[in-house]
């Protein structure tokens, strides 16, 4: 018999099920579960090569018939902000992105909930509790921090945060080398303001000012219309069987 070390990833085969993104088709994953002293490097790596972190599971998709979702990286160094982009972060000058560890608050789960009940009221998530909200924020083995976005306050320059409501979340894993963007959400009352795109700007920014030369935004789904705005964050790389390749453009 064969016998493995504790920390050695086993990897498991989800059953077909209904895919979420792109109607009449089938999904299978791929995952494991991200637990024990090797957690953080595991994760790098399976971040490397595709996978998403899910509380304590990295998956990735492994469909039969389908290879539609593709990892997508902003390169964070070349992003170059379009004018609309340049729009957005004029329009949310005055928000401001506090990084903290991963703690879950009331405040966020009525958000959270606010959020879920105007975008996302018939989708896998409409069900979850402030239990659910709790786990998903905590169940982690690795390097997991929570980016809350208030309004700037007097003291920002000094300390960092803002002040007043809760306009957005985001749960945002560090890796070695860049932040991967696990799930976000944001006031739905706001919509002017694009608050989701600019979330994702702030990460760029914060990237860039830890060194970090990557933001990982999941999987782009070609022919998904919930999943193709993160085609416009260019230069981007994009997981293909021959390794990330870089985009330049769209066109």
């Amino acid at each position: 018999m064969t016998e493995h070390p504790r920390d050695t990833p086993q990897f498991y085969l989800t059953a077909p099920s209904p895919c979420p993104y792109l109607p009449g088709r089938e999904e299978r994953k791929v995952f494991t579960h991200l637990v024990g002293e090797r957690a953080t490097q595991l994760n790098d790596v399976l971040t490397h090569g595709g996978f998403r972190r899910s509380q304590s599971i990295a998956y990735r998709p492994a469909c039969e018939h389908c290879r539609a979702c593709v990892s997508v990286r902003i390169v964070v160094d070349d992003f170059a902000p379009s004018r609309r982009f340049r729009r957005v972060m004029k329009g949310n000058a005055d928000l401001v992105g506090d990084m903290r560890a991963a703690v879950p608050t009331a405040e966020q789960y009525s958000l959270f909930r606010a959020y879920l009940d105007s975008r996302h009221g018939d989708g896998g998530m409409a069900d979850m509790t402030v239990l659910d909200y709790a786990m998903m924020i905590e169940d982690s083995h690795v390097r997991t921090r929570l980016v809350e976005y208030r309004r700037r306050g007097p003291d920002t320059a000094i300390h960092g945060r803002g002040q007043g409501a809760l306009y957005a979340v985001a749960l945002t894993d560090v890796l070695a080398d860049g932040l991967s963007m696990v799930y976000s959400f944001y006031e739905p009352d706001e919509a002017p303001r694009s608050i989701g795109t600019y979330v994702i700007l702030d990460h760029v920014a914060k990237a860039k000012a830890m060194g970090l030369p990557y933001v990982y935004l999941g999987y782009w789904v070609d022919g998904s219309a919930k999943m193709g705005y993160k085609s416009q964050f260019l230069p981007q790389e994009r997981l293909t069987a021959h390794g990330w390749e870089r985009i330049e453009s769209t066109e």
